[in-house]
């Protein structure tokens, strides 16, 4: 592998050469800005090998002499593994220790050369910073140099699985009401017509999904424009359509061009024409052809998007239960299969898999599973794999972070347990405080305009007081059937101006890890919804989701609260009385016992 990773870097090199390119900057996105592309924009992967399947944050700087791939701290670990001879080394873009990457090329090329990206991976808001930055060095930089198609000789095609419905009996909306929404968003921007980029916004808009075009989500490749005079145009490959969705797209007047149609579309509208799109969203190389004025705007289609009506909750609540379902037969099954010693991070992954899949409204994960024993729960997004996989035997915590796509819902949960004996006492206490924390958020009760960021203390707090932490989000919004990670609103430390509202959905998952020996994490569902009004306004709570014990062996009760325990032990009867009617008597048995709530 090592000789295959070097030997792109230098046709990388070759190609920069040829087109008088002094530094090139590759990013892991593609022309959606989609958290986990299609293999046909893993560029960045497939030419570093820092890698998964829930794909990485990383971005990738080559110059002549130097080959970096700048990526977050939920990625250290894996990252300086994984690059270990490819030609290619880490560089941490947070942390105490970051290291300006814009910075870091001015410091690194001469005034006068240029630098490469392909505008089709960057968005409008990236490319333009970086831009001006680059143009107080006196450095040049072109959107036009598409690399991979220069040297990736086997480069994936793009996706072309086929369209299916969503149900609108449980979308709770039709297609002709959301674009009216959309609609009016455009005009009150003061424009006629909006441009949409964004995967699980289309997806969300249409009432349709595609089961492969994005790994884990029920997305599809496509760009979908709207205007005030009613026309509506899906750009999307012709092979995708079947006959019953283009028969759905005719009664809603939704016209199919081809997909790479776009550009040329936009380039020919009226001058007088003013479109909104989200520079956040819309490729660099797109946004270059459009020809008649833009405005910058659009966001507010994800915010639509992320408040969920009674129809999709009360679809949720079934999603959990199928869920719960699955995971009991997981978790129950690790039980069994611990005594014999011939357990395993992929066997647990792959049991997991077909736990899920056996029921017919699963339709893929929502995510790679996480499953991380001991020291590997520690790599905060672990995936185990054929190189990296390890007996799960012995004692030791074992961390699993999965997900669900159900017709009804998205799913994700984290679950750590104790396996092999009694756990120690610094593995309790440490658990402890991550589900103090947890429980804390899940308790909270906030006033209208809260951000996640004024919550997000609430389940650091008992790491802190004793000079622990983790540095990811606590919390990021899930979608109904569609994205697992959806915004705009987060709980995280730094702000993110998006309020908490009722309909939205959010995860709650504060975690610790010790490196080399083990993970803690532990992450329910939670919706926002209305509590109460009064004279100092609307006041909203939490309605919890996820339906699955917690591992009651590793709790330390002596610095529970008893406001912690009777949330704790109302929830595992929640858990109990939701899953107990769907399983067998084994599988009710055993479930009471890990619940083990009072009467």
């Amino acid at each position: 592998m090592e000789k295959i990773e070097k030997k792109r870097l230098e046709s990388l090199r070759k190609a920069m050469a040829e087109h008088k390119i002094e530094c090139c900057i590759i990013n892991s996105t593609d022309p959606h800005q989609s958290e986990i592309p299609a293999a046909h924009w893993r560029g960045r992967e497939w030419l570093t090998g820092f890698k998964s399947e829930n794909g990485t944050n990383g971005i990738a700087v080559v110059t002549k002499d130097h080959a970096y791939v700048w990526t977050d701290n939920r990625f250290f670990i894996q990252a300086r593994q994984q690059l270990e001879g490819t030609g290619f080394e880490m560089m941490p873009m947070d942390g105490p220790d970051a290291v300006d990457m814009i910075g870091w090329i001015c410091d690194h090329i001469d005034s006068g050369q240029t630098v490469g990206i392909d505008g089709m991976t960057f968005c409008v808001d990236e490319s333009e910073k970086m831009d001006r930055q680059f143009s107080e060095y006196g450095i040049t930089m072109r959107t036009d140099f598409p690399m991979f198609d220069f040297f990736w000789e086997e480069r994936p095609a793009r996706p072309l699985n086929p369209l299916f419905i969503h149900d609108e009996d449980i979308v709770g909306e039709t297609v002709d009401s959301k674009i009216g929404r959309v609609l009016e968003q455009v005009e009150r921007s003061g424009t006629d017509a909006i441009l949409v980029s964004a995967l699980d916004d289309i997806a969300w808009i249409t009432n349709l999904r595609s089961a492969g075009d994005i790994s884990f989500s029920p997305v599809f490749v496509s760009y979908l424009y709207l205007d005030k005079n009613g026309r509506r145009v899906l750009f999307i490959d012709e092979e995708k359509m079947t006959g019953d969705v283009k028969a759905f797209l005719d009664s809603y007047n939704i016209e199919v061009r081809p997909y790479e149609s776009v550009k040329k579309f936009v380039g020919q509208l009226p001058k007088t024409t003013r479109l909104l799109t989200d520079p956040r969203l819309t490729a660099t190389g797109v946004y270059d052809h459009i020809d008649c004025e833009v405005v910058f705007g659009g966001e507010g289609v994800a915010k639509l998007k992320s408040v969920k009506n009674e129809t999709m909750l009360s679809h949720w609540r079934t999603a959990m239960e199928k869920d719960g379902v699955a995971l009991v037969k997981l978790f129950k099954w690790i039980d069994e299969e611990i005594p014999k010693g011939e357990l395993t991070e992929m066997s647990i992954a792959r049991k997991l898999r077909d736990c899920r899949l056996a029921d017919p409204d699963c339709v893929d994960e929502s995510f790679a599973a996480i499953v991380g024993w001991n020291g590997h729960g520690a790599i905060v997004h672990y995936e185990p794999s054929d190189e990296t996989d390890v007996p799960v035997t012995g004692k030791g915590l074992l961390l699993i972070d999965s997900g669900g796509q159900y017709r009804q819902g998205t799913t994700d949960i984290t679950r750590t347990i104790a396996l092999g004996g009694e756990p120690t006492k610094e593995q309790k206490h440490d658990f402890t405080l991550v589900l103090k924390g947890m429980i804390a958020l899940a308790r909270a009760t906030f006033p209208k305009g809260t951000r996640g960021t004024q919550l997000d203390i609430l389940a650091r707090q008992y790491l802190w007081n004793e000079g622990k932490a983790y540095y990811h989000g606590t919390g990021h919004g899930v979608g109904f059937f569609i994205n697992c990670h959806e915004g705009p609103a987060q709980i995280r430390m730094n702000d993110v101006p998006a309020a908490l509202e009722p309909g939205m959905v959010m995860s709650d998952e504060p975690g610790l890890y010790i490196e080399g020996k083990y993970g803690i994490r532990c992450e329910n569902m939670l919706a926002v919804e209305h509590w109460k009004s009064n004279e100092y306004g609307d006041f909203y709570r939490w309605r919890n989701l996820t339906l699955f014990p917690f591992d009651k062996s590793l709790i330390e009760w002596e610095i529970m609260t008893p406001e912690e325990k009777g949330w704790l032990d109302a929830y595992h009867k929640e858990v109990y009385d939701r899953l107990s009617p769907l399983l067998s008597e084994e599988e009710k048995g055993w479930l009471r016992a890990k619940t083990n709530f009072k009467d």
